[in-house]
């Protein structure tokens, strides 16, 4: 089943695209491939902290998290070779479009003062990355479980090669940018 979202940038985001940057070939339309979702856990805190950021992770996409481990050891921030450091989950297809969606719809009006997010935050390759201080703000969080406020970075990947052109597909698919 597609998602809503999916049906959207079908029927209405690829066309006003088409037409605003004169595309000569479909494929050329910018579209989101990936989101990436990242949560780092500081190595000095006790062992039970990555589980619980995999555990949010899981009830956040539905997906099961991979558990990223140091490289090398470094001393100065008391980290040892293969300790786990984090947890991430990539979304591709419908729970990429899925998960787009409730982060829009719900999750980033939660944050308090919300007045939109910064569209200063591309890459200059066409991705946007937010950074996102507290994970409570998706309602899939069970308040009273968490033991610490974690917070995460979302990683949007699109086929856009410059950031004006996935400006203009975030900006349609509904990503509340802030006005100048």
């Amino acid at each position: 089943m597609e998602s809503r979202l999916y049906k959207k940038y079908i029927e209405e985001v690829r066309p006003a695209l088409i037409e605003k940057r004169q595309y000569k070939n479909l494929h050329q339309v910018p579209k989101m491939e990936k989101i990436v979702l990242n949560m780092g856990v500081s190595a000095s805190l006790e062992k039970s902290a990555i589980d619980d950021a995999a555990k949010d992770l899981t009830a956040i996409t539905g997906r099961k998290p991979v558990i990223t481990k140091a490289r090398k050891s470094i001393a100065n921030f008391k980290v040892r070779q293969h300790q786990p450091v984090g947890c991430f989950v990539t979304l591709r297809r419908d729970a990429m479009y899925e998960f787009f969606d409730r982060l829009v719809a719900t999750a980033l009006p939660r944050i308090r003062d919300f007045r939109g997010i910064s569209p200063r935050k591309f890459d200059g390759r066409g991705n946007y990355s937010i950074g996102v201080s507290d994970q409570t703000i998706f309602p899939e969080i069970d308040l009273d479980k968490i033991k610490r406020q974690q917070g995460m970075d979302i990683t949007i990947v699109t086929s856009a090669p410059t950031n004006d052109e996935a400006r203009d597909l975030l900006k349609l698919m509904g990503m509340p940018f802030a006005e100048k």
